[in-house]
């Protein structure tokens, strides 16, 4: 076993090598390679990790979570394996392992901070039982590929029954993450947002019927999507008491709020977009704080932090660019309630694909709350991709007319005419492999504008 190990781990390196030689990402294809030579491969690499191994999961936020969870980890002088570009199934993790280790498979890690794909669960614990696992949310995502909520839920409770062990950090305002803390006698942690942080009312609310006896759940107060500060009528399903309690949060300029926990209070002031990104810092320092106890510098980290493609990721060109993957309902409002936020002039580009790893049922732009954007200070709207028509139609029934409107048959049409546009700022909101191709071309304007091309 140890030889085809071995030779498991060269193939993976060789691979990796080869593809970025060709320009690609080479996270996921070496790793199914390594898995046909040594089918063991993950497993014997991930028993080989000292500390603790950490999964984090979730619809929307799970590579910011992981990746600032890893960056802190790393910063205290730690070796972690960290699949940080997002190559979240089994091939991607395989990879991730395998690339870190010698050539004669042996790894020197002390934690493992893995991303893992909700459907992907199922297929990753067999080989790899992780101590904590963190579920940021759950939204409805990929209809052709996941189906409804419940059906993500279900796959989640299959893997976990194979790893019964591992210890749950759950974001306690998701009533759809919050059920995998009941009726267990698994090792849960909940964190949430325990104020009314007077977020919009308008927001797409799925999945706010009780998962154990059908009723709908009732709100002290409501965040956005299904998340808030929940009560079942019909049985005994509620928010759980809250062992990470944000508190004062203020999004005027950048982030801040209060965190309480285990009898501690600290404040944090981030220079972050979006309330959802709440969420994904406090997830990272509660599961910081549960496998490593103190976590001195914490703000330092996230100071020193730089986002993954599309991450609310800022470009100069001329004027401040700001690219941003949403990719279904939760996400597309969050970034637009972001957006809506900033009272300068704007133009904004929305470009939609169709590709399968985009999902090909693209009917959830229907609930996705773009008539929030009229009273945004938007002076045109530029659309691209391979749904542009039934972006453009969508729009017309948001309310904005022709004029507002720019169709591009190309993504660089596209973003040229989004960048010079007559707004003082300029928001690209991007799915999947419409994200990435977007930052390519704004990196080449950059660079061009840098230099006064």
């Amino acid at each position: 076993m140890q030889i085809r190990l071995m030779l498991a781990v060269w193939a993976c390196k060789l691979a990796i090598f080869g593809s970025r030689l060709l320009g690609k990402k080479g996270s996921s294809m070496p790793g199914q390679l390594a898995f046909k030579i040594c089918p063991k491969v993950l497993k014997l690499l991930s028993q080989q990790v000292k500390k603790e191994i950490i999964v984090v999961c979730g619809t929307n936020g799970k590579t910011t979570t992981n990746n600032i969870l890893s960056s802190f980890i790393k910063a205290q002088g730690y070796r972690v394996i960290c699949n940080s570009v997002g190559a979240n199934m089994l091939w991607g993790v395989c990879c991730a392992f395998a690339e870190k280790a010698n050539l004669l498979g042996k790894l020197k890690a002390d934690y493992a901070c893995i991303e893992v794909d909700e459907a992907s669960c199922v297929k990753v614990f067999p080989h790899m039982k992780p101590h904590l696992m963190v579920i940021t949310n759950l939204f409805r995502d990929q209809l052709d590929r996941y189906g409804a909520i419940d059906q993500t839920a279900d796959l989640l409770k299959r893997a976990l029954a194979i790893s019964p062990e591992t210890k749950l950090l759950l974001n306690g305002d998701d009533p759809q993450v919050a059920q995998f803390g009941e009726n267990t006698d698994r090792v849960c942690y909940y964190m949430g947002v325990d104020a009314d942080a007077g977020m919009t009312k308008e927001d797409a609310q799925e999945g706010q019927l009780c998962m154990f006896c059908g009723a709908p759940l009732e709100y002290e107060y409501h965040h956005y999507s299904q998340l808030g500060k929940f009560t079942c009528p019909g049985c005994s399903f509620k928010r759980k008491p809250l062992d990470f309690r944000v508190t004062e949060v203020l999004m005027n300029e950048g982030l801040s709020f209060k965190l309480e926990h285990n009898g501690k209070t600290e404040k944090f002031a981030v220079n972050y977009r979006g309330f959802y990104n709440v969420y994904n810092i406090v997830l990272s320092y509660a599961a910081a704080t549960l496998v490593m106890g103190e976590v001195p510098d914490y703000q330092k980290v996230l100071a020193a932090y730089k986002p993954q493609v599309g991450r609310m990721e800022t470009f100069s060109i001329n004027k401040p660019v700001i690219l941003n993957m949403a990719k279904n309902p939760a996400g597309f409002n969050q970034a637009i309630a972001t957006v809506s936020q900033d009272t300068k002039e704007k133009d904004i580009l929305i470009a939609v694909n169709d590709k399968p790893s985009d999902g090909i049922d693209v009917s959830w732009l229907w609930d996705v709350d773009f008539e929030r954007l009229l009273g945004g200070n938007v002076n045109r709207v530029v659309v691209s991709g391979m749904r542009a028509d039934e972006l453009m139609l969508r729009l017309k029934y948001a309310g904005f007319n022709e004029e507002q409107q720019i169709k591009c048959r190309t993504l660089k049409e596209a973003a040229d005419a989004a960048v010079n546009g007559a707004g003082s700022v300029c928001y690209m909101l991007a799915n999947y492999t419409a994200v990435f191709p977007l930052q390519e071309i704004l990196k080449d304007m950059e660079g061009k504008s840098a230099h006064g091309e």
